[in-house]
């Protein structure tokens, strides 16, 4: 490799130490997990390590594939910025992989001292984070599944192709506590994952609620679902008004009450699951829970949950998606998403759970 600008290729020898860059969301490092196990079959001896801030830092507690989490907390940045990078410094890598695109994941991929720093092309980055990398992988088209996006990186290193896996498993006592969580949860489960990061996501507390009745009785076929809502401590006045709309159906309402370490021992037990475009439905998904997403300002072609695209369900309206974090229509796209369309695709997820089995 002579310029960056030209597209990786395999690197020799093989790293001894491995630094991946992704600090951010919740759905992004769980949808570059299986880059992780792609380089952990590729190098096993080697020591792999993950630049990650707090709020996802969960998904990499106990995780077989990693080495070491090297976490930011941005709660009191500056101050804790120097310290974190002090840390890179010393992990002493000899490839750095930055997935985030932005100024500080290139500046953390730079200052790790690393001889192979890998980056998205200048295309696809932003605040200028492709002048921190010395190879940069192929331009990815916007709208490709990031996860594919992720797995370009392996093969710009030349590593071998491999089953598409996240590794997330939950602990003996974190399946403990979530069996004591759900004890008086009648089985079949319905998982209602409640918010989103991002406000012009999230869908209306009274469809939400619809859906949730219509699927609490027994339908052709399919059984009557106990539903589970799961959401943060940000999401507990929204889970309160899914409540208030459910007319007496019975709920378990465990908003405010779960960490990302008890929804990857959560959502096994639970038949299905429904919700708009967050960490949580990815969760789902890679833990092998089927997802009904709802997608409005965000698109589904580029984020849908690996294995449950075709469950999708996007609003229809010209301006979807537009990418806006605060809607200036009142969230017209989540609203012309119908409880029966929900509940209709909840139950082709359930037919493709029974028929996988």
């Amino acid at each position: 490799m002579s310029s960056p600008e030209a597209i990786a290729t395999q690197i020799a020898p093989p790293p001894r130490r491995v630094l991946i860059v992704l600090l951010g969301a919740i759905g992004d490092v769980v949808r570059a997990l299986p880059l992780l196990g792609r380089i952990r079959i590729a190098w096993p001896g080697a020591h792999i390590a993950w630049a990650v801030e707090p709020n996802s830092s969960g998904l990499l507690d106990h995780h077989r594939w990693l080495d070491e989490a090297i976490v930011y907390d941005r709660t009191h940045a500056p101050w804790t910025f120097i310290p974190f990078l002090m840390r890179i410094r010393k992990g002493h890598f000899d490839l750095a992989i930055d997935l985030q695109r932005h100024l500080k994941s290139g500046f953390t991929s730079r200052i790790s001292g690393a001889a192979d720093r890998f980056g998205f092309a200048a295309p696809n980055t932003k605040e200028f984070n492709h002048l921190f990398s010395n190879h940069r992988i192929a331009p990815q088209p916007n709208m490709r599944l990031k996860l594919l996006q992720y797995q370009a990186f392996g093969d710009a290193l030349g590593i071998a192709q491999s089953p598409i896996e996240f590794g997330l498993a939950a602990t003996d006592d974190e399946r403990a506590r979530a069996l004591e969580m759900l004890r008086d949860a009648p089985r079949p489960i319905l998982a209602v994952i409640l918010g989103s990061s991002w406000p012009s996501r999230i869908y209306f507390p009274e469809s939400t609620a619809a859906v949730i009745r219509k699927l609490a009785r027994p339908g052709a076929g399919s059984p009557a679902l106990f539903p589970v809502l799961l959401g943060g401590s940000g999401e507990t006045k929204l889970a309160g008004e899914v409540m208030r709309h459910l007319d007496g159906v019975r709920a378990l309402n465990l908003a405010g009450r779960t960490s990302i370490r008890d929804l990857i021992a959560i959502f096994p037990q639970c038949a299905v699951a429904f919700g708009p475009d967050s960490g949580p439905m990815h969760i789902a998904a890679a833990v092998g829970c089927p997802v009904v997403s709802l997608w409005g300002a965000t698109a589904a072609e580029r984020s849908a949950p690996w294995g449950f695209a075709e469950l999708a369900i996007s609003g229809a309206i010209p301006c979807h998606p537009c990418y806006l974090r605060q809607c200036p229509i009142g969230r017209e796209c989540m609203r012309r998403i119908s409880p029966e369309e929900v509940t209709a695709n909840v139950g082709r997820a359930l037919a493709m759970r029974g028929a996988a089995r």
